[in-house]
């Protein structure tokens, strides 16, 4: 998706599909990732949390070829929109344009463990609404990839946006995911354009219960943790 598709779909719903970011075989080369014994830095079983049903991975550094190829090239669009953002918001801190200047500045506030993951859900499970922040330096964007290949590998495992207004009830969005697709979406709050300005709007995320089946989906957030 061009730059300015990307930024009316943030900017109008606090969500944007890029279709066909991977092709199957990518998809499913990622997916097997999941079992291997190398890579990964933790797995974290959700119910243990109560995040929800379900397990993901984060992986270790150096991240996966592909893996990081992705994490660079998505981050200059979105390093855009989010600076468009904080300006709206008034917000001083800018983003620069290059992940790896980013990611110094999160290494030297602390945040030096990498946040990409894999995550893995079998029937029955789901992940509760939340929002991924991992520090104080959070990056405003993030992006999911599905992996699996819907009604084939898996059945229902919506994915989920909630929007919460002030003084209104939440509003919610299934976001449709082909095999490859990835969707870019607000990890914490939004600007919505109001009578006296613009406003903040808090945003969640989470994944609708999984009827049958296995559903993967690698998560790319650019911020790392402290």
């Amino acid at each position: 998706m061009m730059q300015a598709g990307l930024a009316e779909g943030l900017n109008a719903r606090g969500w944007a599909v890029m279709p066909g970011l991977l092709d199957a075989a990518q998809a499913a080369d990622l997916a097997a990732l999941y079992d291997g014994a190398d890579g990964f830095r933790a797995r974290v079983v959700m119910e243990r949390h109560g995040f929800g049903r379900g397990e993901y991975r984060y992986f270790s550094y150096p991240l996966p070829p592909l893996v990081a190829q992705l994490r660079q090239a998505l981050y200059p669009a979105l390093a855009t929109i989010a600076n468009d953002w904080q300006a709206r918001l008034g917000q001083a801190a800018r983003f620069p344009a290059r992940h790896e200047d980013f990611l110094q500045a999160c290494h030297a506030g602390g945040q030096c463990r990498p946040t990409p993951l894999l995550l893995r859900y079998g029937p029955g499970d789901y992940n509760c609404l939340h929002q991924d922040l991992y520090g104080a330096l959070v990056f405003p964007l993030q992006v999911a990839i599905l992996l699996s290949q819907p009604e084939v590998d898996f059945t229902g495992g919506a994915f989920i946006l909630t929007e919460q207004r002030p003084r209104m009830q939440s509003r919610a969005d299934c976001v449709p995911l082909r095999q490859g697709d990835a969707v870019a979406f607000a990890v914490h709050h939004r600007p919505v354009r109001g009578a006296r300005g613009p406003y903040r709007v808090t945003m969640r995320h989470g994944v609708g219960t999984v009827l049958s089946g296995r559903r993967h989906v690698l998560g790319m957030v650019f911020h790392d943790a402290a």
